[in-house]
């Protein structure tokens, strides 16, 4: 399950990466970095935060991964489109990355028996810490900063695995549901301009 999820959010992720890269006009090499580090930055930071080798480091999958959807997008031409943060497959992309990476990180932080506070931590730093770094790389206010409910569905996501756990209902079928909702919830959230008020 741990791994499903983490396929899932290394591939839309990658896209998310490679459409922010896009945007700010990116060379190659920027353009790389940007799709790396979104796909696997948060995945990296969350297994060293629980003293483990990163799944990266250790798996030539991720990095696969990551340069063939790079190719393949760059092969149909999605680096030469405008405006592509404001289409559906980037923010349906988007979506998927974070609730994939927030249950993986959840399921990380429980294998580590962490409490509750640590299976939020480790969720939302592999949800959103790969974002994170890159927006600050390429000279941007990190989007989880500007957007309240984005960290907050991740927080969410991590809150119910770690109930699921509880009451022992963490399985395919229960976690395809939380999965289902999260992304559904996700996209409603950015149509509506959903976010927390500063006061």
């Amino acid at each position: 399950m741990f791994e499903l999820a983490e396929y899932i959010g290394i591939i839309a992720f990658a896209m998310s990466g490679f459409f922010v890269a896009s945007r700010a006009n990116l060379d190659l090499l920027g353009v790389l970095i940007s799709t790396f580090l979104t796909a696997l930055g948060g995945g990296i930071i969350r297994d060293i935060s629980v003293d483990t080798t990163p799944f990266t480091f250790s798996h030539n999958y991720p990095g696969i991964i990551v340069l063939s959807v790079m190719i393949i997008l760059i092969l149909f031409k999605f680096h030469r489109r405008k405006s592509i943060e404001n289409k559906l497959l980037f923010i349906l992309s988007d979506s998927i990355g974070l609730i994939s990476f927030s249950i993986s990180g959840a399921l990380i932080a429980l294998e580590f028996k962490l409490n509750f506070t640590g299976v939020l931590a480790i969720s939302f730093i592999t949800a959103v810490g790969g974002g994170i770094v890159r927006d600050v790389i390429i000279n941007e206010v990190p989007f989880v900063f500007k957007s309240g409910f984005y960290g907050t569905v991740a927080l969410l996501m991590a809150s119910c695995v770690y109930i699921f756990d509880m009451l022992n209902l963490i399985n395919i079928a229960s976690l395809t549901t939380l999965f289902t909702f999260g992304v559904i919830l996700r996209l409603i959230a950015f149509y509506k301009k959903w976010s927390i008020p500063l006061k």
